[in-house]
This record gives C-alpha cells, sequence and structure tokens, in this order.
C-alpha cells in the first residue's frame, strides 16, 4: 500500500511538471526547426535564430524593452528603498495609510492602473512615448519595492544610524555605509522582482507607449501568423533564466557547506 502510494504521488507530480514545462519544450524544440511548422518537424536548423539578429523590429524591441526595464529598475529600487526606510522612521498611523496607498497599486486589475496612468498623461497634455512608458512603469515597480525592502528595514537596530552620527559619520555617510549593506539582500530581492515585472508587463505599457514599442507590444501587433524567430527569442531568454537561477542554486549551496565546515 505504501508502495502503490509512493509511485502514485511521484506520478502525480511528474503530471503537474510535464503539464507545465512540456509547452516550454516543445516551444525550445520547434526554434530549431527547419520549416516554419509548429507541428512538423523538417530538420535540425539555427535559421530563426539567424532571421532573429537580422530583424531590426525585433532586435530594436527587445533593446528597447531591456533598457525600459533597466531604468525603471534602478529608479524604483531607489524611490522604493528610501521610501521604505522613511516610513520605518514614521509614526504607526503615517505609516499604515501609506502602506496601505502603496498596496493599491499591487491589488489593482493592470488595466485599471493601465486606464489611469492614459487618462493622467492625456489631461496633462504629455505625448505618449517611451518617456511616458518609462514613467508608468516606474509608477508599479515602486510599490512592489516598497514592500520588499520595507520588512528588512524594520527589523534592523534603529541604533545603528545614530552610533554612525555619533561616530562622526555625516546621515548620507551612515545610510551608505550602514544602512544599505544591511539590507542590500533586500534590495537586490527588490530590483529582481521590478525588472521581471517591467520586462513582462504588457497591458500598462500597451496603453502609455503610444507609438513606441517594447517585445510584449512588438507580439501582440504581430498578425502573420506562426513565426518561429520568436520561438529562438524565447528560447534565448529562458536560457539565460536558467543559466542565472542554476547559478544562484550551485552559489547557495556552496555558501551553506562553508558555514556548516
Amino acid at each position: 500500500m505504501n508502495i502503490l502510494k509512493k509511485i502514485g504521488s511521484k506520478a502525480f507530480i511528474v503530471t503537474i511538471l510535464a503539464f507545465c514545462y512540456a509547452p516550454i519544450l516543445s516551444l525550445v524544440i520547434f526554434s530549431f526547426n527547419e520549416n516554419k511548422s509548429l507541428t512538423n518537424w523538417g530538420g535540425f536548423s539555427f535559421k530563426w535564430y539567424e532571421k532573429l539578429f537580422d530583424s531590426t523590429d525585433i532586435m530594436t524591441a527587445v533593446i528597447m524593452t531591456l533598457l525600459i526595464a533597466i531604468l525603471a529598475t534602478l529608479i524604483s529600487v531607489f524611490i522604493g528603498t528610501l521610501a521604505a526606510i522613511s516610513l520605518s522612521k514614521s509614526k504607526k498611523v503615517f505609516k499604515d495609510i501609506i502602506m496601505g496607498v502603496n498596496n493599491i497599486p499591487i491589488v489593482n486589475p493592470e488595466i485599471v492602473t493601465a486606464v489611469g496612468l492614459l487618462l493622467l498623461f492625456v489631461s496633462f497634455q504629455i505625448d505618449r512615448g517611451y518617456t511616458t512608458m518609462l514613467l508608468a512603469h516606474v509608477a508599479f515597480c515602486t510599490p512592489y519595492v516598497i514592500i520588499t525592502v520595507y520588512p528588512k528595514v524594520k527589523s534592523l537596530d534603529p541604533n545603528l544610524a545614530e552610533a554612525a552620527n555619533d561616530l562622526g559619520a555625516t546621515p548620507v555617510q551612515a545610510l551608505w555605509l550602514v544602512v544599505f549593506p544591511q539590507i542590500k539582500v533586500a534590495i537586490f530581492a527588490a530590483a529582481a522582482i521590478a525588472f521581471t515585472m517591467s520586462f513582462d508587463d504588457f497591458v500598462i505599457s500597451y496603453f502609455t507607449a503610444g507609438s513606441a514599442t517594447n517585445i510584449s507590444i512588438y507580439l501582440y501587433t504581430l498578425r502573420r501568423g506562426v513565426e518561429p524567430t520568436i520561438n529562438a527569442l524565447s528560447t534565448i531568454i529562458i536560457l539565460i533564466i536558467g543559466v542565472i537561477v542554476t547559478y544562484r542554486y550551485l552559489k547557495s549551496n556552496n555558501e551553506q557547506v562553508k558555514e556548516i565546515e
């Protein structure tokens, strides 16, 4: 009976994993397909990768997506981290109100945020483009940074910065040399979340970009049917993410082994 339970539980896990990863595996395999078909294998080829790097439209969209994501991450992390530090020093009533307001964009449907930002830009007669898209990404990434960094800041000893000031450090030096090193893990986590949110976003980008284009808007407006070059692009993204995750996993294991030793 126990053997049947073990086999059943393992089969269930394998089924769930297959359901989740089979489409991704199919995408990767057919990115090397000689034919344009996504169902019939016509032989192994790298031609879709060659066409990917030869496509000016796709590469421009990818570069702009990365540029917007990097800038939005840097700006939102800077604003969100300072906001989290400021909130940790504020009174409880003010802190609760601000955190409640901060959570609204997170629980809001993206379409609501997108329409709100669109109306904001239109009401101020701001021409939509890469600038408005960047501002929109900063606006919806910052709340994620605050809720990620704030718990770590709150757990710090409040006397650390005061001790640094007593030893002759300026407020900026105390912040840079004492506070930031203590919360750098939370800052990196917030940066990873902000970058992912910005890189992956479509709805807010579509409403605020105007004539500007990132990769999600490019894919949405693609009306040429099957496009295997997108499979090639997706495979590269999956490979990069896989390498990063594997590296972080191995590094974490090595650190744990060293701590045990």
